[in-house]
C-alpha cells in the first residue's frame, strides 16, 4: 500500500523543539524528492522544505531553525524544528510527488 504516514507532532512551548517523522511505504523512497508542508488557519497550505538527494532547500520563514533529512535504510523522513515560534503553529504533512500523508498537528503555545 502506498502511503505516508507521519509522527511526532504535539504541543511546545516557544523556543522549544520538535522533530516529526514521516514513514513512507508502498512506493521507491530514494527515488523521490521529499518535502514538508504545512497549513495553518488563515495562512493556507506553505511549503516548508524539500530535499533531494543530499540538497535540501527551505522557506525563509523556517531558514536557521528547521532541519530536513531523510534515512534511505528506514524509508522515513524527518523534520527537526527548533527555536520554535507560535506562527509555526499548524497541521504538517509530508509530500512525495502527489502523495501526501495524513498530517501531524504542531502547536506552539505557552
Amino acid at each position: 500500500q502506498v502511503q505516508l504516514v507521519e509522527s511526532g507532532g504535539g504541543l511546545v512551548q516557544p523556543g522549544g523543539s520538535l522533530r516529526l517523522a514521516c514513514a513512507a511505504s508502498g512506493f521507491n523512497f530514494s527515488s523521490y524528492a521529499m518535502s514538508w508542508v504545512r497549513h495553518s488557519p488563515g495562512k493556507g497550505l506553505e511549503w516548508v522544505s524539500t530535499i533531494i538527494g543530499g540538497h535540501s532547500r527551505y522557506a525563509d520563514s523556517v531558514k536557521g531553525r528547521f532541519t530536513i533529512s531523510r534515512d534511505y535504510a528506514k524509508n522515513t523522513l524527518y523534520l527537526l524544528m527548533n527555536a520554535l515560534k507560535p506562527e509555526d503553529t499548524g497541521v504538517y504533512y509530508c509530500e512525495a510527488g502527489s502523495l501526501r500523508g495524513q498530517g501531524t498537528q504542531v502547536t506552539v503555545s505557552s
